[in-house]
Formats: C-alpha cells, structure tokens, sequence
C-alpha cells in the first residue's frame, strides 16, 4: 500500500490509509460494494494496470477487507467478497461521495445514489453526538490528541 513516510506518527488516519490510501484501492472497495466480485469485473470498470489490480487485491486480502474465495476449480479462479471489516468503509466511501457530489458536481446531477435495500429510501451520512445524541455538523467538531475527548463521553457519566 502506501510507502510509510510517517511511522512516527500516532494516527489512527495514517494507520487506516496505509490500508486504503492508495488512489485505487477505494475504487475497488467501491465496485466491491456495488456487486464486482471477480477480477476481470474489476479490470471492465476501471482503467487499471493488471498488476497494480493484482497488488491492490492482495493487499486488501491480506488486511482482511476482501475474502478471496475459490469460484472454479480448473483452471483455479478466484472472486473477491467484502468482509465485515471491508463493509465498514461503507460510511467512509458514503462521505467521500456526497462531498464530490456536493464540491465536485456534474452537469447531470450525482453519478451514484446510495439507497437502502430494505425499502430503498436514500442513505446519507451523518455524525452524530454519542453524548446528546445530536446531529452534529462538521464546523463544530474539535480533534483532541491522546484521547482527552473520551473522559467526557458517555463512560464518563
């Protein structure tokens, strides 16, 4: 993934982009997300080098964000599966798309819509205080080093 030019670093952003960083690693957590299981699934959807495919996939296998599950015996051939670890991206990718949507927007409106498969109303994301349970917008939230903010959450009451 990417190079380690941080390693003094204690971030728990710099620890998940040495995961999911690389420019088209979240364009297949994405199509993964959208039903592409199988390599040549991928390579259709994206202008992609077939090794670099190769090396994104494995090292989304190996940090356990894709399963690779064994479709056909002869030749061997493999297809890719989100696990639960791969399917927690989903507010992340969810977030990155309503800001190109909103900041980056294209004459035809969204090129993607999120909905939920259980009654197919749109899904958007949100933060929400753990505390008072508010929603909170992104202006109003402060990042505190070493942990300082858990003291006051819920634990804490």
């Amino acid at each position: 993934m990417l190079r380690r030019t941080y390693d003094d670093q204690v971030c728990s952003i710099a620890r998940a982009l040495e995961v999911v960083g690389e420019r088209w690693t979240l364009l297949i957590v994405r199509d993964a997300m959208g039903g592409v299981t199988r390599f040549d699934g991928f390579l259709q959807r994206m202008p992609i080098a077939r090794n670099v495919l190769s090396d994104r996939l494995n090292g989304l296998v190996q940090y356990g964000v894709l399963e690779r599950v064994l479709y056909q015996d002869r030749p061997p051939r493999h297809e890719y599966r989100l696990t639960a670890k791969g399917r927690e991206l989903t507010p992340v990718l969810l977030s990155l798309m309503a800001w190109g949507d909103r900041h980056m927007p294209e004459e035809t409106g969204p090129p993607a819509l999120a909905e939920h498969a259980g009654c197919a109303g749109l899904v958007h994301p949100r933060m929400i205080c753990d505390c008072c349970e508010q929603e909170v917008a992104p202006d109003v939230v402060v990042m505190r080093p070493d942990g300082a903010a858990t003291a006051r959450g819920p634990a804490a009451r």
